[in-house]
Formats: C-alpha cells, structure tokens, sequence
C-alpha cells in the first residue's frame, strides 16, 4: 500500500473526478455485457461493476444491482487479511463467492478483484460480480448443496492463469462452457477498469485521485447525514409477514427504527435460520439497508462506503436476516426485498413523500434446467419476473417492473425461444392487481411457458397468501400464483414435452383514499 498526501482540492475538481469515476464503473458493465456469453448476462444484464481505494473501501458502483454490494463489500478487506500486502502484485486477480468467508450473499454471484497499481504501489481495486446460473437442482437444506464455495484465492498470479484452480472450479459447474466464457468476459471488465483508473492517476496524480476518493466518501457521508437529521428524532417500527413456495411457514420479519440526531439504528427481529435458502448473511443485510435508507433520505447520495457510516444495524446472528454457517443462501433476495418493505413502512409516517406503499415484495422466478436431445448438452435458464411497484404520495406505481434490490432485464421471447426448448405462449400484465387508491399500485405480470422438450422447472415466489399493503388508505396489491400442468412440490415440478408453467406476480400497493366520484 502506498503512502500518499492528501491534498485539500476544490470541489470542481472533485466533482469532475467522481463523474470520472462514474464513467468508468459504466463502461466496465457494458464491456462485460457486451463480451459474456450466457443469456443471464448478456440479456438480462445480471451483473455488477465498482471501484474500491486502497483501503478496501467502497469508491463507486455502477447502477447496476443493488443487492451485489453485498458482494462487493466484505471482499477485497477479506482478500487484503488472506494476503499480505507483498503478497499483492500486478496482474493478480482474487476469485471468490462464499458467503460465509468469501464476502458473498450467494454462491451464484462470482466475484473477480484485480489490484491496480501505480509506480509498483497499490492505489485501488477493480471488481465486478456476475450471476452464474449454473447451480441447477441441488437442494437448499444448506450451503454444501447450493454450489461450489470459492473463499477469496488468486485465479491469475503476476497475470498468469492459475490453471489448477480455474479446472477445479468449472469441474464442479454444470454448464462450464458458459461459465469460462463468462469468467473472461468478466476479467476483460476488470482489466478496462484498471486501464482507466491508471489513465486518471497519469492525468491527475495519484495523491489527487486518492484524495479525491476520500474526498467523496466524506461528502456521502456529510449526505447522509444531512438526509437523517431531517427525519424527527424518534422511534419507528414496523413488521411484515414472510411467506413462500420454498417453506411452508409464515414468518414474520420486524425493524425498530431510532433517529437521534445524525445518526440512525437499525434493530432487526426475525425467527431462527430456516432449512431453506431464504436466509440473509450479514453483508446481504447492510446492502439491503444502505440502499434503502439512501433511496429514502436522498438519492442523490454518491454510492460509496462514506454512506454507511452514521448507520448502525443490529441482527442477531443465527437468524434468517443474519444467518451463520451452514444457512442456505440461494433465494436470499426475496427476504431482502421484504426486509426494503418493513424499513419503509416504518418510515412511512415521518417519510411520506419518500416512500412508496409496498411493492411486489419478492423476486419471483423460474429456473428451467434439461439435457437437450440430440445433443446431450445440459442447459440452465434462469428468469427473475418483475411485478407491481408501489403507488407514490403524487403518482401510481409502475407496472411489471424489477423493485429495489434488483435491476435485471427479462429475457427477450426471441432469444428464449432461441436458446432453449421453451414456448413463451403469454406475457403479459395483469389486469387489476395494482392495489385501488387516489394512485394505484403497478401492476403484476404473467408469464406462461410450455416446455417442448424434458426438463425440470424450479420457481420461487412470495405473496401467495399475503398481499402488498396499501399506504395512507391505499388499498392492497394483487397477490401470486404459480400454475402447473405437471404435479409440483414446493414450486418443482419434471415437465413432459406440451407441459404448461404459469407465473403470475404480485401487484403493489395503492397510495391514498380513492377519489369519490
């Protein structure tokens, strides 16, 4: 690590740095898009990219997943207690997904760090994480059946591939081709990132682009800051009921939100880990926090590690929104979006005009995994199907989007069609989910395929028998269904060609007493 001078700097020059900083965490996205292979990344763009400092701390991430901060976070601290700093060179790169001693919230979520180097001395990191989706029928009683688990080890030394580990992973992948694929595709983003932060550190300075960066992070954390003092001191709280496919309990998650002055705690309930792979590990949960507390006091707040600090969360380990070893993991997003809907509820009275009523509350989707005839190559495809997002103080909610914690494109019908024995027969919105109200909620979508050849079908969904609330009078959210010509258990199903999956979403809710006509 190189030793440097701050340097106070003006704030046009700081302004112009971070919208530097900005621009190349972008461009790293679309060059991994652009260049990956898989139908998960290349058309539904499940990926991230960010820059860390020196200290492993977060500069900026793209706008890319929100959740994927959780996977970014914990890692390069991780990497930099594995590793000694001399031990950290040029042309090295970290793989790693674990979310127990790798940094990850899900073993899907592969992780590549690159250092980069000025004059021989680290000044920063480029990262990205993409959605593997690979890991097809293998259970969810625990982590041991989710995947492979990668702690924070050096794929590339001095820019030479590690061979053994690259074969040891892809050994324990199902499609690997489409795994080494998208594993160059996410080096390429990484080595663009370092190019373009060295271009700004042979422009600027190094001592200015480090400056530069905790700069930034300040000025987050001065946001932040500003954004909570302007909430009423006091205590908030608010609780939601849980309850999906994959267990068959309902569940009901809680937060106790307390404001004093410039600074906000986050106390969280919620029951023991369950045997299923809805639980959160810690990182998962400050990603969920940090975007939803800085999408509430001030969006503008520059994504960096800054913001975090006046937040304060408590979780008590063991439990499903701070789990421990060996939790499964896999669907932890639909207990995050869930946990998003409770911290604004609790806000709801103090925050109005910054919180929506409840949105679809899950992430419903659909994996469809077979061996393809002819060719006995086996096939993955994963869909995450948006829904209703909530209706707002002046305005309704949107209709079929992805909410909060995730930001994917669904998969084009041509290139489904395209890729994998799969008919898309419907896809459409659904009329009357949005909750009733001076604004409505946004609608839910369906989604029905037909299989045309073998294949296993594996879907998740939540609000089956719960519905997204209503604000201010505003009236509750359509609720879920999953539909299937085959017998299911627990939202699984083996398909025989002409089979018939239906996937409806949840609406949101509406936003007000409706208008007397």
């Amino acid at each position: 690590m190189t030793s440097f001078q701050r340097i106070a700097l003006d704030p046009v020059t700081v302004e112009i740095i971070g919208s530097a900083l900005a621009s190349v965490v972008e461009e790293m996205g679309e060059a991994l898009v652009r260049t990956s292979y898989s139908t998960n990344i290349k058309e539904r763009r499940d990926c991230s990219t960010a820059l860390f400092d020196q200290f492993g701390y977060t500069l900026c991430q793209a706008e890319h997943i929100p959740m994927h901060l959780g996977s970014f976070i914990e890692f390069i601290p991780l990497v930099m207690d594995r590793y000694p700093t001399a031990q950290i060179e040029p042309g090295d790169v970290f793989i790693g997904n674990d979310a127990f001693v790798g940094g990850g919230t899900h073993l899907p979520d592969i992780v590549l760090a690159e250092p980069i180097f000025m004059d021989g001395a680290l000044v920063a990191w480029a990262i990205n994480t993409a959605h593997h989706s690979d890991f097809a029928d293998r259970g969810d009683a625990h982590i041991f059946q989710e995947g492979i688990r990668i702690p924070p080890i050096k794929l590339y030394k001095q820019g030479v591939l590690q061979q053994d580990v690259q074969d040891l992973i892809l050994l324990n992948c199902q499609v690997p081709d489409e795994r080494i694929s998208d594993l160059r595709a996410q080096m390429a983003a990484n080595r663009l990132g370092v190019s373009r932060f060295k271009s700004l550190c042979t422009k600027y300075g190094v001592d200015v682009m480090i400056s530069a960066g905790l700069t930034l992070q300040d000025y987050a954390e001065r946001k932040m800051r500003a954004g909570i003092a302007a909430i009423p001191d006091g205590t908030y709280t608010a609780s939601d009921l849980f309850e999906t496919i994959d267990h068959p309990e309902i569940m009901e998650i809680g937060c106790r939100i307390t404001i004093t002055g410039d600074e906000m705690t986050l106390a969280f309930q919620s029951p023991p880990q369950v045997r299923a792979n809805l639980n959160m590990t810690r990182s998962a949960l400050l990603a969920t926090v940090y975007y939803a507390i800085k999408s509430i006091v001030d969006p503008t707040i520059p994504p960096n590690a800054g913001l975090a600090r006046p937040l304060h969360v408590e979780a008590e380990s063991g439990t499903l929104l701070c789990c421990a070893l060996p939790a499964a993991v896999m669907g932890r997003i639909s207990t995050c979006q869930r946990v998003v809907d409770v911290i604004m509820a609790a806000l709801a009275p103090v925050c109005p005009e910054s919180i929506t009523a409840a949105t679809n509350g899950c992430v419903g989707s659909a994996t469809f995994s077979g061996t393809r005839k002819g060719s006995n190559k086996f096939w993955i495809y994963l869909e995450t199907i948006g829904g209703g997002s909530g209706a707002r103080y002046n305005k309704d909610g949107l209709d079929g989007v992805q909410v909060h914690l995730t930001n994917t494109s669904n998969l084009p019908i041509e290139a489904l069609e395209t890729e994998y024995p799969l008919t898309l027969l419907r896809y459409e919105l659904v009329e009357d989910s949005g909750g009733k109200g001076k604004f409505t909620g946004g609608r839910g979508l369906r989604r029905v395929y037909r299989a045309e050849e073998e294949c296993y079908v594996s879907t998740s969904m939540s609000r089956l028998s719960t519905a997204p609330w209503g604000l201010n009078g505003g009236g509750p959210g359509g609720m879920a269904q999953v539909k299937c010509t085959a017998p299911m258990v627990r939202g699984n199903a083996t398909l025989a060609p002409s089979d018939i999956v239906e996937i409806v979403t949840p609406g949101a809710g509406g936003y007000g007493t409706p208008d007397v006509l």
